[in-house]
C-alpha cells in the first residue's frame, strides 16, 4: 500500500502537448492502458537524461540516437508491459518500426519521434499490436489527458504518479507538469524509470539541458527502494515557450518551482515503492563534499538490515552507525558524527547521547514517515536521499513478478 500517496489532483494542460492512452494487447487485462503517446509542438525545445546501465534496453539506445540526430522531437511513444531490453537486434528493429509507424501516421520524419518501453526485461517486443494502436490512439490526443498518460506508463505501481504546478513570473502564469512511473529496480543512475515534464516556459535548449541535470541531481538522482539501476531509466523536459515568459537556468522562482515538481515525482516513486510501508528521509549535513554526503547516505539507504529494522519499527540504530562507518569517504573521523532520528540524538560526537533511551527510538520509528539525520562535521555540503523499507510484500513482488 502507498505511504502517503493519493490519487493526482488538478493537473494544468500545457499548451502545446497533448497526450492519449490506450489498451494495446501488451498487458492481458484489456481493462488496463499499456500505450502513451505524448505529441510535443514544432519549435519546442526537447532535453534528456537516460539510464547509464551499458546493458540498456533498445529504445534507449534509439531514443538518444534520435536526440542527437533530430533535437526538435515531435513524440513520445511509450509502451508498458514490457521493457524491449536485452533483445538484441529483433529489440532494435521492433524500436524503430514504431516510430516510423508513429512519424508515417503523424507525417514527420521517423527521427522526430523517441521511443520509451518499461516492463518485463529479455521479453520481444510486439511491436505490431502497437502499430495497430497508433492510428486511433493519434486520434485521440488531448491537451488534458495528462492522468491517462500516467496510467498507461505503470506496471507494479499501485497509483499514477503526477504533479503539476504553476508560478507566476513577470506577472505572466507558468505552467508545469509532469509524470512518472517506478516502484521497484529503483536507483536511477541518471533519472527516474520513466518521467515527462513540460512547461510553457520558453527556455533555449542549451538551457534545459542545464536545467534537467540540475533538478535530477536533487530529484530522481536522490532516490532509490533496492539499489538496482534500471536498462530503461529515462526522463525527459520539454519546454514549448507557448507562454511566452522567457527563463534560464539562473531564473530563481522558475527553478524552484521546477525542482518541486521533480521532488514530488520522484518521493512518489518511494512512497509507492514495493512493499513499501516506510516513507524515509536521509539527510547527511556538513560533508567535506557533496559526493560524501551522498554516498553515506546511500549506505545508509541500502543496507538490508537498516531497511529491515524500518519495517519492524525496531530502532536497532547500531544499523545505520555501521552503515556511516563503510561509506566510502576518505578520511571519514567517526568521533565527530551527530546521529539522530526525527528529533532523537542518537549519537554525540561519537558517542551514544547520554539523553537517549529506547523509548524515545521507538517512538520515533512508529510512524509512517520517517527521517534520518546524520552530521558529519567535517564540511559545509549537504545530502537528501528518499528510500523505503524493505519488507515481506517486496519479496513475494518480485518473486512473482512474471508470473
Amino acid at each position: 500500500m502507498a505511504v502517503g500517496l493519493e490519487t493526482p489532483g488538478n493537473l494544468h494542460p500545457i499548451q502545446g502537448i497533448r497526450l492519449a492512452a490506450a489498451h494495446s494487447g501488451i498487458k492481458q487485462d484489456n481493462r488496463l492502458k499499456d500505450l502513451a503517446l505524448i505529441e510535443i509542438e514544432e519549435g519546442s525545445s526537447v532535453a534528456a537524461v537516460f539510464t547509464r546501465n551499458r546493458f540498456c534496453a533498445a529504445p534507449v539506445t534509439v531514443a538518444r540516437r534520435h536526440l542527437e540526430q533530430f533535437p526538435g522531437s515531435r513524440y513520445l511513444l511509450i509502451n508498458s508491459g514490457n521493457a524491449n531490453a536485452g533483445t538484441g537486434v529483433d529489440g532494435m528493429d521492433a524500436a524503430l518500426r514504431s516510430c516510423e509507424a508513429v512519424a508515417e501516421n503523424a507525417g514527420v520524419n521517423p527521427e522526430a519521434v523517441l521511443p520509451f518501453s518499461t516492463g518485463v526485461i529479455a521479453a520481444l517486443l510486439p511491436v505490431d499490436k502497437i502499430i495497430a494502436a497508433i492510428p486511433s490512439l493519434h486520434a485521440s490526443l488531448l491537451a488534458d489527458n495528462w492522468l491517462l498518460a500516467a496510467e498507461a506508463i505503470m506496471t507494479t505501481d499501485t497509483l499514477p504518479k503526477a504533479f503539476s504546478k504553476q508560478v507566476v513570473i513577470d506577472g505572466h502564469p507558468v505552467s508545469i507538469t509532469g509524470i512518472s512511473k517506478g516502484s521497484g529496480m529503483i536507483k536511477p543512475d541518471m533519472a527516474t524509470m520513466l518521467s515527462y515534464v513540460a512547461t510553457d516556459a520558453l527556455i533555449e535548449p542549451g538551457e534545459l539541458r542545464l536545467l534537467l541535470a540540475q533538478v535530477v541531481a536533487c530529484s530522481f538522482n536522490s532516490i532509490t527502494v533496492d539499489g538496482d539501476t534500471s536498462t530503461n531509466d529515462s526522463c525527459v523536459l520539454v519546454a514549448t515557450g507557448s507562454s511566452n515568459v522567457r527563463v534560464s537556468a539562473s531564473s530563481i522562482d522558475f527553478i524552484a518551482a521546477l525542482t518541486q515538481v521533480f521532488e514530488q515525482l520522484a518521493q512518489a516513486i518511494i512512497r509507492d515503492a514495493e512493499g513499501a510501508t516506510k516513507f524515509v528521509e536521509i539527510e547527511v549535513q556538513q560533508a567535506p563534499s557533496f559526493a560524501d554526503a551522498k554516498q553515506v547516505a546511500y549506505c545508509i539507504a541500502h543496507s538490508p538490515l537498516v531497511k529491515t529494522a524500518l519495517y519492524a519499527s525496531d530502532p536497532n540504530w547500531g544499523r545505520i552507525l555501521a552503515a556511516i562507518g563503510r561509506a566510502p569517504v576518505d578520511n571519514l573521523d567517526i568521533d565527530l558524527v551527530d546521529l539522530y532520528l526525527g528529533d532523537t540524538c542518537l549519537l554525540r560526537q561519537g558517542l551514544p547521547d547520554p539523553g537517549y533511551t529506547e523509548a524515545k527510538g521507538q517512538a520515533a520509528m512508529v510512524g509512517e514517515e520517517i527521517s534520518i539525520r546524520v552530521n558529519l562535521n567535517q564540511g559545509g555540503e549537504a545530502a537528501r536521499v528518499w528510500t523505503s523499507d524493505l519488507s515481506y510484500d517486496y519479496v513475494k513482488i518480485n518473486a512473482e513478478y512474471r508470473s
